[in-house]
């Protein structure tokens, strides 16, 4: 056998072998496909065991920071931090694993009232509404809308006076 030969019979295993040996080398796997993190706030254990009754709105600013929303009920106010455990994809597709809301409200006197922890198991599922108001002629795009006008083909443009 000829050494062009043996050259021709092995050079696809000696390209396979190669190739295998690189990917093998990769050692991404899916975990850089995917990624978990935290969107708001981290809401830690030992931070919200530190809110009790009585303390007051600074000292609550000052453990857990500023609240991502307020809310005044009359004389009463809350407080509500939302921390957002989502996995995404390297595709642009996320998903919420946990959504966890702390929400401290608070007395006449700025001071703790009472604390509440939520999740996604308290929310309710509902249907977003997607009918649209018909409104009067056909929508255009602005191209359309300059063409139109242009041309003379626009019905809502001002007609040219008549002399």
């Amino acid at each position: 056998m000829s050494l062009r030969l043996v050259a021709h019979r092995f050079a696809p295993l000696a390209v396979a072998l190669a190739l295998t040996a690189g990917v093998a080398g990769c050692t991404t796997g899916f975990e850089g496909l995917v990624r978990d993190q935290v969107e708001g706030y981290d809401l830690s254990p030992d931070a919200v065991a530190q809110i009790r009754p009585g303390q007051s709105q600074q000292l609550v600013t000052t453990v857990l920071g500023s609240p991502q929303l307020t809310n005044d009920f009359g004389t009463e106010s809350a407080y509500y931090y939302v921390s957002t455990e989502v996995t995404r994809t390297s595709f642009g597709v996320s998903m919420t694993r946990h959504r966890t809301v702390l929400a401290i409200y608070f007395d006449k006197n700025k001071k703790v009232k009472d604390r509440a922890i939520y999740t996604l198991k308290d929310g309710r599922v509902f249907t977003i509404e997607t009918r649209r108001t018909p409104s009067y002629g056909e929508d255009k795009t602005f191209i359309q809308s300059i063409l139109g006008s242009v041309m003379g083909t626009d019905q809502t443009a001002p007609a040219a006076p008549h002399l």
